[in-house]
């Protein structure tokens, strides 16, 4: 299974997600591919690689500058592979729209590999910019991370909208996953009232796991390690635990796995 973390806003957790979800997996026996299509690189350092160690990069790879299996790091997590970013990510869109089928350069990508893992976790940047665009045309399924507040939900509507006009220029899309509520604080009345509507709106696309804030969620990239690595009794490692195990189930279910 190939899934991608997609939202159009920063800061509802994709990165972090993606991040403790590959641990997750891989927890579990899979073998697991992580893909960095942030220019940024947070998914890069969380798991310990450095920038200077990212090249080639996966926008080599895209470039057709390197073979996709040369530019793949072993993580220090057990089981975790990396495609890493680098900052040349942010300057990739005019020379990936003057080639071939510009949307589907890492859908051929990922396939010369794609016997190698189980599955395959990849970071979107926020947007629906071109990487976001081949991320979709590439994956199976997508996952999107969404904090409770007013404006995050009204994004969410715009979000699905966006789909509907990438359907033409990717062909199929991916299959939702499901919705996962991200810095989640009920002490407050506005994460309640939003995390319902989000719920009663969206229903059983929302995965039942919800991830709390949690400083520990923040400070493990800082160490480049997962959350697992750095506090695994911590809430938030019981959430990402807990919440590896529902997507695993709901994958099966939905026959992508």
């Amino acid at each position: 299974m190939k899934v991608a973390l997609v939202n159009v806003k920063g800061g509802v957790g994709k990165t972090t997600t993606a991040v403790n979800l590959a641990a997750a997996f891989a927890r579990s026996g899979l073998k697991v591919l992580a893909v960095d299509l942030d220019p940024q690189g947070s998914a890069t350092t969380s798991f310990g690689v450095a920038r200077e160690e990212a090249s080639p990069s996966v926008a080599e790879v895209l470039l057709g500058e390197a073979e996709t299996a040369e530019a793949v790091l072993e993580t220090g997590a057990e089981g975790i592979s990396l495609l890493p970013a680098s900052l040349r990510l942010a300057g990739l869109d005019l020379a990936l729209a003057r080639k071939h089928e510009p949307d589907k350069l890492l859908k051929k990508a990922l396939s010369a590999v794609r016997r190698r893992y189980d599955v395959m976790v990849l970071d979107c940047p926020p947007g629906l910019s071109i990487l976001t665009t081949n991320a979709l045309a590439a994956v199976d399924a997508m996952i999107i991370p969404v904090t409770p507040h007013p404006l995050d939900m009204e994004a969410m509507a715009g979000l699905f909208e966006a789909f509907a006009t990438l359907k033409d220029r990717i062909g199929k899309m991916p299959e939702l996953l499901g919705i996962l509520l991200t810095l989640v604080d009920h002490r407050t009345q506005v994460t309640e009232e939003v995390a319902a509507s989000i719920r009663g709106t969206w229903g059983k696309k929302v995965f039942r796991t919800e991830i709390p804030i949690n400083v520990r969620l923040s400070e493990a990239p800082a160490h480049g390690r997962t959350i697992f690595e750095f506090e695994s009794w911590s809430t938030g490692a019981l959430a990402y635990g807990k919440l590896g195990g529902e997507v695993l189930r709901r994958a099966r279910k939905m026959g992508l796995m």
